[in-house]
């Protein structure tokens, strides 16, 4: 039996994602690989119907859970709170409760300077990413009080550094982290345990970041000291087991940076 047995996560930006050479190609659907291999029922979401499908059909495929996969796109367009809760409501009906909440998704116009930043681009990052969150928080926030559940949020090092060319990112990823920590503190009482993460994993997009902002990407991302990136699945993902095992969990509030092959360090 796994940790996470019979229990329901919802993982924002989970469409099927792979690599080159095969591995999982995005940080969603590595958490959502690792969730499965702990018995883990899902609720997956994103904007590519095509790869939460896929997604759903291998992870019930090859280990035997059950998948719930919803179109659902937070932009500056849309009836953002009636998109979530729409998520939300058939998380409930399908499965009656929600155990763990990951906000992964995340769009934005890496290798553009501020001054040529659009409004259109700086939305995408702050809807995607800043305001789904907060609108995924405050829908699952009952259910996940009821089941003393947990949160796990994605910051990033473009905020604590200062990245070139990733102003609206950062700027999301920042604003993340600062409701991460009001979250803990308001839904402690509650028992929710609420952290953030920064990692810093190979993926897909950050491939393909690289053949399309080559400069940028030389002088932004850097090879951590161990050598490798993070693996989605086995880093990553492994991490957020860990965080919504109820016999392991980290102070309610922390930030976690994750570098390939370094571990944790709080």
């Amino acid at each position: 039996m796994g940790y996470l047995q019979g229990k329901t996560a919802i993982i924002t930006g989970a469409g099927k994602a792979v690599l080159s050479d095969g591995r999982c190609g995005s940080i969603g659907y590595g958490i959502a690989t690792a969730y499965a291999k702990e018995g883990c029922n899902l609720v997956i979401t994103g904007r590519n119907v095509q790869k939460l499908n896929d997604a759903k059909e291998t992870l019930e495929k090859e280990y035997g859970i059950k998948v719930l996969a919803v179109q659902a796109d937070v932009n500056a367009g849309a009836d953002n709170e009636a998109v979530v809760n729409n998520v939300v409501k058939q998380a409930i009906d399908t499965f009656g409760d929600i155990h763990v909440l990951i906000n992964n998704a995340q769009a934005s116009a890496s290798g553009v300077a501020i001054a040529d930043h659009t409004t259109e681009q700086f939305d995408l990052a702050m809807y995607s990413g800043l305001y789904a969150t907060f609108y995924y928080m405050k829908a699952c926030y009952p259910y996940l009080a009821k089941t003393k559940g947990s949160v796990i949020n994605f910051a990033s090092g473009a905020g604590l550094f200062g990245n070139y060319g990733q102003c609206s990112y950062a700027a999301a990823k920042e604003g993340i982290r600062g409701l991460s920590r009001v979250a803990a503190t308001e839904w402690g009482k509650d028992g929710i345990n609420v952290n953030v993460i920064c990692p810093l994993a190979w993926t897909a997009q950050l491939e393909q970041f690289e053949q399309a902002y080559p400069e940028a990407f030389k002088a932004n991302v850097h090879m951590p000291p161990m050598g490798h990136f993070g693996d989605s699945e086995l880093e990553i993902g492994r991490v957020c087991v860990q965080l919504a095992n109820p016999d392991f969990k980290y102070m309610s509030g922390e930030t976690i940076t994750l570098e390939g092959g370094m571990g944790l360090r709080p």
